[in-house]
């Protein structure tokens, strides 16, 4: 590619509460839509790979006679997933600093793209998506999921949650992004020219009392200290006492015994 691309401004940031959100995802919570789609001795490429989870899951997929290249803007988060893998025993998967607007890498070289809650953080989606697709071989499948934050519903009823998801979805577009990215996938991938577009979606819910505690105080810690918290500041959208306001609300909400919370990811696999 040539030119000038848009850079992907990575709102949540690497700190460790968030990357233990990351630590969490598996490609059976995360990306069973691609499962079945993946075969040993394919070549794979994870765009956003992240702390390297949902990356392990599909190497052990491809095998070791398959090749797994995995990426991400961040340094130190390729060295975390490294470290996940050397401690799963795996060998079959190289890390490369890549951005998804210039990928580099020749024309056809994966059977299989895959990017995990990647494009809702683009300044343009399909720009990606299309870079995405030249990496692919002919026959081989571009998988794409990423979560629609309008989706997100829970109960009982927390003012601050009101107002956090207000203010995630208005720095996440200060930033260039797509908060709502699940709902688009489709058109998205349509508009990149994918020949083949297959649509589907899945859900994450926490409603036990573990499931509350970790999603709730996770989100209690990121809320006041995470590159969002920063953003949000610096941008004048909220200050440091909102942000406690609603890490409590946060905390509070993980404390309900009826607690319940659910979001819709939107998912494309597209070919051609």
């Amino acid at each position: 590619m040539t030119g000038q691309q848009p850079a992907a401004v990575y709102t949540h940031g690497h700190q460790e509460s968030v990357l233990r959100s990351h630590r969490s995802r598996t490609a059976a919570d995360s990306a069973a839509y691609l499962v079945p789609h993946v075969r040993p001795g394919q070549a794979l490429l994870d765009v956003g790979c992240g702390p390297g989870t949902i990356t392990a899951d599909l190497a052990e997929l491809v095998g070791p006679g398959g090749r797994v290249v995995a990426v991400d803007t961040s340094a130190e988060v390729l060295e975390a997933a490294a470290a996940h893998i050397e401690a799963r025993g795996l060998s079959n998967v190289a890390f490369e600093v890549a951005d998804v607007h210039a990928l580099p890498y020749a024309d056809g070289e994966f059977d299989v793209v895959h990017a995990h809650q990647v494009l809702q953080h683009v300044a343009d989606p399909v720009a990606a998506l299309r870079e995405m697709r030249r990496v692919t071989a002919q026959g081989g499948v571009v998988a794409a999921r990423d979560v629609d934050y309008a989706t997100m519903t829970w109960y009982p009823e927390v003012p601050e949650l009101d107002r956090w998801l207000e203010l995630y979805r208005t720095v996440a577009r200060a930033n260039g992004g797509e908060p709502d990215a699940g709902r688009r996938l489709l058109s998205w991938a349509r508009a990149a020219g994918f020949a083949e577009v297959t649509a589907s979606s899945s859900s994450w819910t926490f409603a036990t009392p573990e499931r509350r505690e970790w999603w709730g105080g996770m989100w209690a810690e990121r809320t006041p200290a995470s590159g969002t918290a920063g953003m949000a500041v610096a941008g004048g959208f909220a200050d440091r006492a909102e942000l406690e306001r609603i890490a409590a609300g946060w905390r509070g909400w993980a404390a309900a015994g009826d607690g319940w919370f659910s979001m819709l990811h939107g998912e494309v696999l597209a070919r051609g």
